[in-house]
């Protein structure tokens, strides 16, 4: 048998009985695809459900606010996502009058939808011939056919795009495609890929080369950028002071804790004494604890994030800031990383 029909038949021994497989439903699979990007399948599925279970179709789901797709996204990252969800769903029922489109050249239109994304959504609904190429079918290609250009150059880009759809199954595209997708994920691994019960290796450039673990190539991104945060809690009785945060930062429009941001990691007693800490709080501050500082990490920032709680009342609150009942932080979209400090806190 050739690559193509020994793919098929590995997969249809070997696929996981996911929920989005098992329909042609265009928005169950978008909602699937876009959960999915930079996320496992074992992180992304209770996300999903939960989606899917709140929101069963398009309409429902352009009739939410911004705020309770974030608090259901939380914890799942690349929140912009969940955003851009939003106004491709609005979008949908504006234009299609709540019908997701299938096609390629309508879905590609849409906001937050790109030419991966488009061609999964197209193929896996409609059968439509495009040819998919995500992470694992990057390492796939790469390694089965001996690819050495880098995965995130223009250049690979042009390559493996071309190579996939040169070796696209135009009887069953939207089967190959899964089938692509499932081969890397749970045999063509990163690391440790299940060689031995492969079954083109044979065929395959890197096991007869000895070249797994060097393809693909990718190359070097930019240098991770470390980040201070330091929040700041004021509980007055049964209400807490939270921030509002803008768009321009990272966890856009989602609700935070009062907080300045250094340049590096400065004691409790040198961040007290800093003018803009003395300007916001006063000079004489009243902490009642800090914590250790934890580490989250972002796709290109470091968070290093440390939480103090004072005694005293806030002399002076920005304009974003405001008072909310405790109860209210279940129903709020606060980062995963600051709402663990609140749970345990509040005990939420």
């Amino acid at each position: 048998m050739n690559f193509n029909d020994e793919l098929l038949q590995w997969y249809r021994q070997n696929k996981r009985d996911l929920p989005w497989r098992n329909t042609t439903d265009a928005y169950v699979i978008w909602l699937s695809e876009i959960i999915l990007q930079q996320t496992r399948v074992d992180q992304g599925l209770p996300y999903f459900k939960r989606f899917f279970e709140k929101y069963p179709d398009v309409t429902s789901f352009a009739a939410a606010s911004e705020d309770e797709i974030l608090k259901l996204w939380q914890g799942l990252g690349y929140y912009s996502r969940g955003r851009n969800m939003l106004k491709t769903a609005r979008q949908v029922q504006e234009l299609f009058d709540g019908r997701f489109p299938q096609s390629y050249a309508e879905l590609i239109k849409l906001k937050g939808i790109g030419p991966y994304t488009a061609a999964a959504i197209a193929s896996f609904s409609a059968n439509e011939a495009r040819a998919v190429v995500d992470g694992n079918v990057y390492r796939v290609l790469a390694r089965y056919f001996g690819i050495e250009e880098p995965i995130n150059s223009t250049e690979g880009k042009k390559i493996f795009q071309a190579t996939a759809d040169e070796l696209l199954n135009m009887e069953q595209p939207g089967m190959h495609n899964q089938a692509m997708m499932e081969f890397g994920a749970i045999l063509c691994t990163p690391a440790n890929p299940a060689c031995g019960i492969c079954p083109v290796r044979t065929g395959c450039y890197a096991f007869i080369n000895n070249a797994v673990k060097v393809l693909p190539v990718k190359l070097k991104t930019g240098k991770v950028r470390d980040r201070f945060l330091n929040y700041f809690l004021y509980i007055d009785g049964r209400t807490v002071l939270l921030n509002k945060r803008n768009e321009r930062d990272i966890w856009a429009n989602m609700y935070d804790l009062p907080l300045i941001e250094t340049l590096s990691l400065l004691s409790p007693q040198d961040l007290l004494a800093l003018p803009i800490t003395t300007q916001l709080f006063g000079t004489n501050i009243n902490v009642l604890e800090h914590s250790q500082v934890k580490i989250h990490l972002l796709t290109h920032q470091r968070l290093h994030v440390r939480l103090i709680r004072l005694q005293n009342k806030p002399v002076k609150l920005s304009e974003q800031w405001f008072f909310t009942p405790v109860e209210n932080l279940k129903k709020l979209a606060i980062p995963k990383i600051l709402f663990i400090f609140l749970k345990n806190i509040f005990n939420l």
